[in-house]
């Protein structure tokens, strides 16, 4: 396969016209046989940016692009390999879909980075075998191992011309991160897991080179997924072992630990990673975001985490619960939320595939049992898909459940989960008999503050 297409010329062109003006984008050009997509897709690491890229139906394709440096992942059908950018860079990739892995190139001005990151790739690859056997090696062995990919790929960074200074700085650290990483993974687990050593604790020497390392560095934050998944285990340990120790929920312990984190645009980012998702799960969702205005300073992330605080005061304690009309009961006919007003209703959202609504079954219909009667209904709607409603339907009757059994209309779709912000399932929410939310995320049924709860509403 020819290394140049025409797209290519083109590329090199349009930079020479530039008259080595600085530039603020690169080119990616290339050609791929036997590729069916009309498309391939370029994400750039940190999820910043991602672009639909055309294929024309040669196979060739390019595009500018004005992301600035960094790796970056070119979605090709199902296969995907990495492409490092630089601004006045062009970079020009030719592959053949069927054997994608061992025909693909990659030349051009900038290409030197991409082609050591790929090389770096098979590297690591060829240590890490699917029976992940380097796990299973002893202390002493394992490091040797790692620390001989260290010192080649340093080598290689060293004798490689057209590699940028900057990239360079950045990726020996990064190595070390690797190799630090590897240490942590060994201790924290693999080498436990994979020699089959349950009772394994690493020695105190093993750690010891990662005494000091300085784990508030946002440029390696970002540049090294080494060091970001080195700074998440750090954090996370000072979380799970409060969380031991406290009765507070695990979102907002976390977003606690997270708002006391020193670098700020470290603390931006775990912040609100954690609460993009957990603010929807967390009960005192209000406390939860008190704190991360307290501590994020970025305004984009704010407006965000906003946005879904506001969505969920709309459902919070004493707010109308949204209404679901016309949901196919298991016992026939439909049911809408108004027809059971006059009662409390104990609401399961749940499915069949889901692993933890089971696992509530026995204690719901524990607690139906002895609340038969009395002044609570007890609701379950499904979310299974339609392709599943048989599945449903036999499900309710091999496992004899309770109270009142519906199927809601869309799936996870359903206006009414969606203005309840469901995002996980079980999910248990308790109306008083006039339709008022008393909880929009209540105590499940194999929790002891269900009953609690249930006292206090003397039901």
């Amino acid at each position: 396969m020819k290394k140049t297409v025409f797209s290519f010329g083109l590329a090199l062109s349009l930079i020479a016209c530039s008259n080595n003006a600085p530039v603020d984008y690169a080119l990616v050009t290339g050609k791929i046989d036997n590729l069916e997509a009309k498309e391939v897709t370029l994400v750039k690491s940190d999820q910043s940016f991602k672009k639909e890229i055309t294929i024309e139906s040669n196979g060739v394709f390019t595009d500018t692009i004005k992301a600035g440096s960094g790796l970056y992942e070119l979605v090709v059908g199902k296969n995907r390999t990495n492409i490092y950018l630089d601004n006045g860079n062009v970079i020009n990739l030719t592959a053949d879909a069927k054997a994608f892995n061992s025909s693909l190139d990659i030349s051009g001005k900038g290409a030197e980075t991409t082609n050591y990151i790929l090389y770096k790739n098979k590297k690591e690859a060829a240590l890490k075998t699917k029976d992940r056997a380097v796990y299973k090696l002893e202390e002493p062995d394992f490091k040797v191992k790692f620390k001989e990919i260290e010192n080649a790929l340093n080598a290689r960074l060293d004798t490689t011309q057209g590699i940028t200074p900057a990239f360079k700085t950045l990726e020996k650290r990064n190595l070390n991160y690797e190799y630090l990483n590897e240490l942590e993974r060994y201790a924290g687990g693999y080498h436990r897991q994979w020699a089959q050593k349950k009772g394994y604790r690493p020695s105190e020497e093993f750690l010891a080179e990662l005494e000091g390392v300085d784990l508030d560095n946002d440029v390696d934050f970002f540049f090294s997924s080494a060091y970001k998944e080195m700074v998440n285990r750090h954090y996370t340990k000072q979380i799970n072992v409060l969380h031991r120790e406290d009765s507070l929920e695990y979102g907002l312990r976390a977003i606690t630990i997270y708002a006391t984190v020193p670098n700020e645009i470290i603390r931006n980012e775990l912040i609100f990673s954690k609460a993009e998702y957990d603010l929807y799960q967390t009960v005192d969702f209000e406390e939860f975001h008190k704190i991360f205005m307290s501590a994020s300073t970025n305004e984009e992330n704010n407006a965000k985490i906003t946005k879904i605080y506001n969505d969920l005061m709309r459902v919070n304690k004493g707010q109308p619960s949204p209404k679901f009309i016309d949901y196919e009961k298991h016992s026939g006919g439909t049911l809408s939320l108004d027809e059971l007003k006059g009662k409390y209703i104990y609401i399961d959202v749940w499915a069949t595939w889901c692993g933890p609504c089971l696992a509530e079954l026995p204690d719901l219909q524990r607690i139906e049992k002895d609340y038969h009667g009395k002044n609570i209904t007890f609701l379950s709607i499904s979310i299974d898909q339609a392709k599943d409603h048989d599945k449903w339907k036999d499900m309710v009757v091999d496992k004899k459940l309770g109270g009142i059994q519906i199927l809601a209309d869309k799936a996870f779709d359903s206006q009414f989960v969606l203005d309840y912000n469901i995002r996980s399932i079980p999910r248990f929410i308790v109306l008083d008999p006039n339709g008022v939310i008393v909880s929009p995320n209540a105590p499940k049924p194999s929790d002891p503050e269900l009953i609690n709860l249930f006292n206090e509403l003397n039901i």
